[in-house]
């Protein structure tokens, strides 16, 4: 059955086809029974006005930008899942603009007008730190902006603390006895820069000095933040005569793949080696993996819902915090160290 059309809602209450936009769209200068006509005609004919037409009419798109520099890792997933669910709740949907890196170079694709310029009506920014022409581009646009993880300038900033998270998985470690620490996660030198990765290795650097322990600089080991790359990673550290006895991967993807190498060197977790990571993936109470626990959905709820209210279309004051709490849940991965 073919859609009815607004020239069809027109021929049923007897007006202008101008004349059932303006009263669909709530605006002034239609009589109030002209209106109700036009509403029970629309409803008769099961019309349905097109968003790409009133977006143009009303100057707004009802289209958000997330731009991200991951689409497939957990993390990213999650709270892009959380962003759309809360945003479609209040008939905004979402336009994502991947900057992932090509398969060939570490630096990550940039932002351009292209993008934005009449699309969207603001931004959520995750974990990307923005280089200054993209500053100036979102400056220059006016789009209000919601920032995760990474701030930008003086928009409003969802996230964790990330140092004291990782500060957090090393006290556990070393509250069990262990001093030979290793860590995995700091960011290849030729990568874009990202203030997590950053962050948590300082809040690693932070728990160590605060016990009066130095780690070796090949102790710190870098990655890509996959299971694959990490475990590659962990495989020489693991392999050789002296070896940590605990590792705290900056994600608990990098802790999986950690715990691959291990297994594949004959090492049993946790008792030659206690794994510890950050985020509870959903792998990780399948594995038994120790880690530091960040809500996700709810860093998501809280980016789309600051988002409109800066559009006008949330109640400010029913913003959830900003910054999220973390847990440290204790499951099989971590132990005390064997005795010599």
């Amino acid at each position: 059955m073919q859609q009815p059309t607004i020239a069809d809602v027109a021929r049923a209450a007897g007006v202008s086809v101008a004349t059932v936009s303006r009263a669909l769209r709530g605006l002034d200068k239609v009589h109030p029974e002209t209106r109700e006509r036009v509403v029970q005609a629309a409803a008769q004919l099961d019309y349905i006005a097109s968003p790409t037409a009133s977006g143009l009419a009303s100057g707004r798109s009802r289209l958000i930008g997330i731009i991200t520099p991951f689409m497939a890792r957990w993390f990213f997933t999650g709270i892009m899942s959380a962003i759309e669910k809360t945003l479609r709740e209040h008939q905004h949907h979402i336009l994502l603009m991947d900057l992932e890196r090509s398969e060939t170079s570490m630096s990550r694709l940039s932002l351009t007008q292209g993008m934005l310029f009449k699309r969207v009506d603001g931004l959520i920014v995750i974990n990307v730190e923005m280089q200054d022409a993209e500053r100036d581009l979102v400056r220059r646009l006016g789009l209000p902006v919601v920032a995760v993880g990474s701030p930008f300038e003086d928009s409003p900033c969802v996230g964790i603390d990330d140092i004291g998270s990782a500060a957090l998985a090393a006290e556990h470690l070393l509250a069990l006895g262990h001093r030979k620490i290793a860590y995995v996660g700091r960011d290849y030198p030729e990568a874009a820069p990202r203030k997590t990765p950053i962050d948590r290795l300082e809040g690693f650097h932070q728990a160590m000095s605060r016990a009066g322990i130095n780690t070796p600089p090949t102790w710190v080991l870098d990655s890509d933040w996959t299971a694959g790359d990490s475990r590659a990673s962990a495989m020489a550290l693991l392999s050789g005569p002296d070896r940590p006895t605990a590792v705290l991967a900056a994600s608990d993807e990098m802790a999986l793949g950690v715990w691959g190498a291990a297994r594949q060197l004959g090492l049993e977790v946790p008792r030659d080696l206690s794994i510890v990571g950050i985020d509870d993936h959903e792998l990780a109470p399948v594995f038994g993996l120790t880690t530091v626990r960040q809500d996700v959905a709810a860093q998501g709820v809280a980016a789309a819902s600051t988002l409109l209210a800066l559009l006008g279309l949330y109640d400010p004051s029913a913003i959830p915090d900003q910054t999220f709490p973390v847990e440290l849940v204790i499951r099989g991965s971590t132990t005390a160290p064997a005795k010599p």
